[in-house]
């Protein structure tokens, strides 16, 4: 519940894909997210499975998409959490961010690989994409935040 009111906290969620990178990652990283989200009594506002490829944003289409879904929910919506599964698009990012214009805060999230998974087939890289949408997001004057575990960075 939010501290102003007897309401769950809605967060809006946006899942990175990148094409190249393994999808399957994309999926599973959105089901992780939202039953984190869930356990916690944190509503998600986020694409379904079948809105875009497992729900995540990758081209400007699904961007605008995304987009539409935050701007219906605007209202409620109380942050955003970018969740990136894999390196992720950092434009799609962005550009759904830019396109929604919510004025909230935005937490930026990236999966650690596993040493034991780095092959073609499970390599996520989404450190390297996390700061690679993270200078698009700056660029494009959208502030965001980050777990502490990773680094921190404010303008």
């Amino acid at each position: 519940m939010t501290e102003s009111s007897n309401r769950a906290m809605v967060l809006g969620i946006i899942v990175g894909n990148r094409g190249f990178f393994p999808d399957h990652l994309a999926r599973s990283g959105r089901q992780e997210m939202i039953a984190a989200l869930s356990a916690k009594g944190i509503k998600p506002i986020v694409l379904g499975e079948n809105d875009s490829k497992y729900g995540a944003v990758e081209t400007r289409q699904e961007a605008a998409h995304c987009a539409d879904l935050f701007k219906k929910h605007r209202e409620e919506i109380d942050g955003v959490v970018v969740t990136l599964p894999n390196f992720g698009d950092e434009r799609a990012i962005a550009e759904t961010l830019r396109m929604a214009n919510l004025g909230v805060p935005v937490l930026m999230q990236a999966t650690p690989d596993t040493p034991s998974k780095m092959t073609i087939r499970d390599r996520r890289d989404s450190f390297c994409g996390k700061m690679s949408a993270c200078n698009n997001l700056a660029q494009y004057g959208i502030r965001q935040g980050f777990p502490s575990r990773h680094w921190i960075s404010r303008r």
